[in-house]
């Protein structure tokens, strides 16, 4: 039974006032630049403070003078590619006299090519009604954290609710997008957050087009936009070019980049489709033209080492991975066991079906969510991955309810999947989430892995742990002729970069002993790469 929507815009009004002082959600991250979309609960005057050691902040943007819940987006520009940038904002009422700021936060910009680096992924968090539930999806949010990812996708179904189609209002799709700010706050301040559509965001070409702009679609497009950065084709993502009426412009809905040595592309699998139903199916069902010729281009195209590709769900309605993925657009075969080939009368003009696409350009996984299940299947060297709820405390709702439209590994539970891409191999982890009560017998610890596979050559110096600040130390400090760098054991030593108090880069070296005999007294700080981790460290130089 769904909960009464009178009951969830009060658990929405009262979480948004005792919880929400300030949300901050990056987006949009490049090699050169980074949104960060700053919300508060009052009016107030800000600015952010940044830079490339922790604790210095040379940089800053101008004071932005701000209303009570009306996001600001902030683009810092002009940044260094490859780099962890730490940052923090300083904001005051308007009649104080004085700062407060935030604790410091981070991110990183492009990963150069050869790097590794983590992702995650979450899926279907279903809030907006009784499957999701708020203490759970707490637990996986700072399971994410755990894992210090350079970015999160959201599979869908994150929104909603298109439950209520034809009664729901402007106000109620604002309340119900404005309702994650905070949630999402708690890690989206130090890890940029991506959005795939699902089906419940309710932005389909069917409600588009009826009743316009007076309808779910376009309000959601909106207020999705509004609270939330997603890329847009700018020279760094590629993506839908074209403006769509009543305001709502570029939908920032498909779009693809390069990270490291992996394409990461995000479809969107319900904005130009039938317009006749809600839920069309078999060959109703489509990308679009649009999408396709992009899709396409963007694949046969790309030179990356790795390559993604994420959407709510093959075919955008039905259940399943593999066997759906045969059918209609996706895979070219139609009738009750996928045994005549249409494609070619079906879609003149495509080249070949989405699957051959991906067969055919090296794709090798493709991420989806809807079944509310983790599932592994593999097809033609393609990997399709089903993605598991992130909120659900039975840990059974889509093991019951899909599992059986899977042809193998169908795993239950709750959680994210954690995706390490290194120079060799891909790592793909279930991390599971319990609730502290269902860990006191000791059958499952929350952060398990329920299942886990790897793509390519992976060993024991594939993937390099991130490393703590504890385990790299800089002798003598203050330093007077030379410093020596000292790592733990078993820590690879890639370079350092030693900047003055303002920032200015005054050195870099692949040596762990520096000479310092010739730097002017003062502040400096080391930043070094470890493994894949950066390291800043204090450094006082005094002859």
């Amino acid at each position: 039974m769904k909960r009464p929507l009178s009951i969830l815009l009060a658990l929405i009004v009262t979480l948004d006032v005792a919880a929400q002082i300030n949300s901050i959600v990056l987006g949009r991250p490049t090699d050169s630049s980074i949104t960060v979309s700053v919300m508060f609960n009052a009016n107030m005057q800000f600015f952010i403070e940044y830079g490339t050691a922790s604790g210095s902040y040379p940089l800053s943007t101008n004071q932005i003078v701000h209303t009570l819940n009306v996001p600001d987006e902030v683009d810092l520009h002009n940044l260094l590619p490859n780099t962890k940038y730490y940052y923090r904002l300083k904001y005051k009422t308007t009649t104080a006299s004085a700062y407060s700021f935030s604790p410091e936060y981070s991110f990183f910009t492009q990963r150069a090519k050869g790097s590794t680096f983590t992702f995650t992924i979450e899926t279907d968090e279903h809030l907006y009604d009784k499957k999701g539930v708020l203490n759970m999806y707490n637990i996986t949010l700072q399971n994410q954290a755990a894992d210090k990812p350079d970015f999160m996708i959201t599979m869908g179904d994150i929104f909603g609710d298109d439950h209520t189609p034809n009664t729901s209002t402007s106000y109620q799709m604002d309340t119900l997008h404005k309702y994650y700010r905070p949630l999402l706050g708690q890690i989206t301040h130090s890890i940029p957050f991506y959005v795939c559509l699902g089906n419940h965001e309710g932005e389909k070409k069917y409600y588009l087009v009826n009743n316009a702009p007076n309808n779910i679609a376009v309000w959601g497009t909106l207020w999705r936009k509004y609270y939330y950065p997603n890329p847009y084709p700018n020279g760094f993502y590629t993506g839908d070019t074209v403006a769509e009426a009543y305001g709502m412009g570029l939908p920032e809905n498909y779009y693809a980049w390069n990270w490291g040595d992996a394409l990461f592309i995000v479809m969107d699998v319900y904005r130009y489709d039938c317009d006749t139903t809600a839920k069309p199916h078999n060959w109703d069902w489509t990308i679009g033209d649009k999408q396709y010729a992009w899709l396409k281009a963007t694949l046969e195209n790309s030179t990356a080492k790795y390559k993604f590709a994420f959407a709510h769900h093959v075919r955008g309605e039905d259940r399943g991975g593999i066997l759906n993925a045969k059918l209609y657009e996706w895979g070219g075969y139609d009738g009750a066991n996928g045994t005549t080939y249409s494609f070619p009368t079906k879609r003149p003009g495509w080249a070949k079906p989405i699957h051959k696409l991906f067969v055919d350009n090296g794709l090798n996984i493709f991420f989806q969510g809807h079944d509310h299940v983790f599932a592994h299947e593999v097809m033609d060297n393609v990997t399709y991955q089903s993605c598991p709820m992130a909120a659900d405390s039975t840990y059974q709702i889509g093991m019951l309810a899909n599992a059986s439209a899977y042809v193998s590994d169908t795993v239950d539970g709750t959680g994210h999947i954690r995706v390490i891409v290194s120079p060799s191999c891909l790592k793909v982890d279930y991390v599971k989430a319990y609730l502290p009560a269902d860990t006191l017998s000791g059958m499952h610890k929350n952060k398990e892995i329920g299942f886990s596979y790897t793509i390519g050559t992976c060993n024991s110096t594939a993937v390099l742990p991130l490393v703590n600040e504890q385990e790299i130390a800089v002798v003598p400090n203050p330093s007077n002729q030379q410093l020596e760098i000292q790592i733990a054991y078993g820590i690879e030593f890639k370079e350092a970069n030693l900047y003055d108090a303002l920032g200015r880069n005054v050195l870099n070296t692949n040596q762990k002993k520096i000479n310092t005999s010739e730097l002017p007294n003062g502040l400096y700080y080391l930043q070094a790469l470890v493994n894949e981790t950066r390291i800043v460290k204090k450094v006082i130089i005094q002859h």
